[in-house]
């Protein structure tokens, strides 16, 4: 069996990376961070991998000897850059700088070894013809090292969005254009010609070499632009660089005259460079229109897709078409037929990837933008399919002897597809997902419109606005739009919590992660329309939107139509209300269990180390009610925490919730900005404090509207003893909170918190659950209960129906009792007296047995469920 050459072999690293992106890319909607990590795994890891390999196949063959260290330093190095990639990419999706700073030198290290192995090699090499496009990679290897440090920075909060908009064009143009750039246009000198089986143009090498020195001249104006915040010199770095590729692609245009391109390999280099040239246009035109540097830093999101999927995957998969047969070798007759695989259904292929691509970055609609980009995914991925079939024929070729059989079992599938008519398929695939978008979502392609619609005539305009989510608001909150215009609404969520548009005539946006930005195509629009953010507690926070039809006929707004996005009501996905349900007098279901509210002692040792997980669950609040409750650790209340003063705290909080959260905790006296910052599904934050001082203090989810978060269960108690507190038979605690019923197994009602019109108030999250299952005590024992009202919005009268305290504990000092005795031997107290989030403890024992109430005696409290009974035994 003939051995494979070591850089077929790595390739299995590109392929990796692709499936990846390719999985993102499919499941991105569910993916926190999947913008970033589409266009990261394709070119910090798939792109970048394949230059490492094949940029030093080239060299050895354009200087005419190996490089020094072989394959063994080689494989060290691709293994480095794997390693730190994924500590780059995992750093930032989950904001951990050390990881990205790693990375960093990793991969800096990988790239400066790349470029002193080509300079040694050059050292010693005959210097043949084409030798000094070797420099190519040289000036690329060092593009590398820069770029990655420049994308470092950017991870770390800048001072400025004027400064990040520097940073980020400096970066984002370092990595594409000079590693990614430099590279493939250096290779394309040598490897386009030998594509197209024919000779190099002359004068080709010459052109290229003063191309190189314009090319990174170029480069360099884009430095100095951002060094000196002069903007506008970027459109001239953009000039010579654009000049830099013309002087490269005028030889390969004299040959293609010769002999045209007509192996996918060959049309996809050729449709990865006018996606490159098309890029480069654009980003002229929003360096020179852009009014600052952070608009320019937005706008450039806009290239992300063409340049990635347009001309890095392209170029990428097309020389790997071209490469791959050539060297798995096995003969002639054995590289023709897996060749043949790597080149089936080339023009439909062409065309899908490419005019899907062009429909993506057009102001369409947005289902038009999913179906088409699926079906462009599938073009890319196709690739991987075809190379499997390609190493599948190589295999059999090497197991048969005859090459008769050879043949026979190497040809499979249909014959191939005329070019023509594979690119009519193509063209055919591509009118099909326009039209299954476009039937998915008729009203954003404005063929049919909201009730008012039929009263306006279409004027063929689009009118595009940019809206941002920012600070629990929509910037601008108010639209206005010529009746008769199509409206699509390019919605930025600059927050760092999870945000949505909805809009009274149907179109949404689909919850948006921080930093993401979508197109809202509301269609023709011919009456005022109403948005709102749906996210819970959102819309109450004052996060609507007005879209203002500007020249309607009278009676064509949405609020002449009772359809305001100011209205009281918001669409629902039930029409059952929790509360029509509410029967406090019901058993609970047979697998009920109380939350236990017995308190074990402190733990031993002075840190404390816990891991708090956000998570949505659906939980039963009353018998048979039940409310999606967002939780830590999966209850309402979440744990109880337990310390002694001086022991110190560290918690790991994980958000894996679909919206952003956070955490407040009343225990420890410290600057909020960073601990108490909300982070986005997906992310983790760790909250370290050191408890000073006595008491039951609050914890709880403060990203806004905090009255919702808490109400949706986001609480808890942290216990720091007293210092000297005596032990006693038994202890408790009990949290108090209310619960605002939403629909049946939906959130709470926004509303009636803002109101303060609670439906329960309850110990613990659930309705008289110790009616049902008792806490316990027998008499003469000590009973010790801890007290927290968490509200959102109401204190708590603690009361013991049949008992008297001894002992009260609030808000860090004895009220009754204790060491110094407050009160003296016969003082008592009925009550623990508590605002929201105030806590305390109080002390008591029972002088008989029997069942002893514990409510809130704010009665309307107790009879919304704030009881639960104590049974004492002999």
């Amino acid at each position: 069996m003939a051995r494979r050459p070591w850089h077929v072999k790595v390739n299995a690293l590109v392929v990796a990376w692709f499936l990846a992106a390719f999985v993102v890319a499919v499941a991105h909607r569910w993916i926190p961070e999947a913008n970033y990590l589409m266009v990261h795994l394709t070119l910090l890891g798939a792109v970048t991998t394949a230059i490492l390999i094949w940029s030093a196949h080239f060299a050895d063959t354009l200087l005419g000897r190996p490089a020094p260290g072989g394959q063994g330093l080689t494989f060290v190095r691709l293994g480095v850059h794997t390693v730190s990639a994924v500590l780059v990419i995992v750093g930032i999706a989950t904001n951990r700088w050390p990881l990205v700073v790693v990375g960093g030198v990793g991969i800096t290290l990988v790239a400066l070894t790349h470029v002193v192995v080509i300079l040694l090699q050059r050292r010693g090499a005959l210097m043949a013809r084409f030798g000094a496009l070797s420099l190519f990679y040289v000036c690329a290897g060092l593009c590398l090292a820069v770029g990655v440090w420049l994308g470092v920075m950017l991870a770390r909060t800048t001072p400025s969005a004027e400064v990040e908009g520097r940073l980020y064009t400096a970066h984002t143009t370092t990595m594409l254009l000079g590693w990614v750039g430099l590279t493939v246009l250096g290779t394309l000198v040598v490897l386009w010609p030998t594509m197209l089986r024919t000779k190099m143009a002359p004068g080709a090498p010459l052109a290229a070499r003063r191309a190189m020195v314009v090319l990174v001249a170029g480069l360099a104006v884009i430095w100095l632009a951002a060094a000196t915040d002069l903007r506008l010199l970027v459109v001239l770095a953009v000039a010579l660089y654009l000049t830099g590729v013309v002087l490269v692609v005028r030889p390969m245009v004299t040959i293609a005259r010769g002999k045209p391109p007509r192996s996918y390999a060959t049309l996809s280099a050729t449709m990865a460079v006018c996606w490159l040239v098309g890029c480069l246009a654009t980003l002229a035109v929003l360096a020179a229109t852009a009014p600052d540097w952070a608009i320019l830093r937005e706008s450039l999101g806009i290239l992300a897709a063409p340049y990635a999927a347009g001309f890095a995957a392209q170029v990428l998969l097309g020389a790997l078409s071209y490469l791959a047969p050539v060297m798995l070798g096995g003969g002639p007759r054995v590289v023709r037929r897996v060749n043949e695989e790597m080149d089936r259904a080339a023009g439909a292929r062409i065309v899908v990837v490419n005019l899907s691509l062009l429909l993506f970055v057009l102001p369409l609609p947005s289902l038009v933008r999913v179906t088409t980009s699926l079906l462009g995914l599938a073009g890319l991925a196709s690739f991987l399919v075809l190379l499997g079939r390609a190493l599948w024929a190589r295999r059999q070729a090497e197991r048969e002897s005859s090459g008769a059989v050879i043949a026979a079992s190497i040809r499979t599938g249909p014959p191939p597809v005329p070019r023509r008519l594979g690119a009519l398929y193509g063209a055919g695939a591509v009118a099909l997902a326009v039209v299954l978008g476009v039937a998915g979502d008729p009203a954003a392609a404005g063929f049919t419109g909201g009730p008012a619609d039929d009263d306006v005539a279409a004027t063929g305009r689009t009118t595009i606005v940019r809206v941002e989510a920012q600070d629990m608001r929509f910037v601008p909150d108010v639209v206005e739009v010529p009746a008769g215009d199509r409206l699509v609404i390019e919605l930025v969520n600059t927050d760092d919590d999870v945000h949505d548009l909805v809009l009274d005539n149907g179109a949404r946006s689909g919850r948006m992660s921080a930093g993401e930005t979508v197109e809202v195509d509301l269609g023709v629009v011919g009456r005022d329309v109403g948005g709102w953010c749906s996210v819970a507690g959102h819309r109450q926070m004052g996060m609507t939107l007005d879209v203002v039809a500007v020249g309607a006929a009278p009676g064509t707004a949405a609020g002449d139509a009772g359809d305001s996005a100011h209205d009281d009501h918001a669409p629902s996905s039930s029409a059952d209300p929790a509360r029509d349900h509410l029967d406090l007098r019901a058993e609970p279901s047979e697998d009920f269990s109380a939350h236990p509210a017995e308190l074990p002692p402190a733990p031993a040792g002075e840190l404390h180390e816990v891991t708090l997980t956000v998570g949505e669950v659906t939980a039963e609040v009353a018998p048979g009610v039940e409310q999606e409750l967002w939780t830590f650790n999966g209850t309402a209340p979440g744990p109880t925490l337990r310390g002694t003063v001086g022991d110190v705290f560290e918690i790991t909080l994980v958000n894996d919730g679909t919206i952003g959260h956070s955490i407040d905790f009343h225990a420890g006296a410290l600057a909020p900005d960073e601990p108490m910052r909300t982070i986005a599904p997906g992310e983790s934050l760790v909250y370290r404090f050191t408890a000073e001082r006595a008491g039951i203090w609050m914890y709880h989810c403060s990203t806004a509207p905090m009255s919702m978060h808490i109400a949706q269960g986001m609480f808890g108690a942290v216990i720091i003893d007293p210092p000297g507190l005596e032990p006693v038979d038994r202890e408790y605690v009990l949290v108090q909170s209310e619960v605002y019923l939403g629909d049946m197994g939906g959130t709470a009602d926004a509303e009636a918190i803002a109101d303060e019109r609670p439906d329960l108030v309850v110990f613990n999250g659930y309705a008289n659950q110790y009616d049902h299952e008792p806490l316990t005590a027998r008499v003469g024992e000590r009973v010790r209960v801890w007290v927290l009202a968490a509200g959102p919005n109401r204190g708590s009268a603690f009361h013991v129906v049949g008992g008297q305290f001894d002992t009260v504990w609030s808000e860090g000092d004895y009220r009754l009792g204790g060491p110094a005795e407050v009160g003296g031997p016969s003082g008592g107290a009925q009550v623990l007296p508590l605002v929201p989030a105030q806590g305390g403890f109080v002390e008591l024992e029972m002088p008989e047995a029997g069942h002893y109430p514990f409510v809130s005696h704010a009665m309307v409290d107790a009879e919304r469920g704030a009881h639960g009974i104590l049974r004492v035994t002999e």
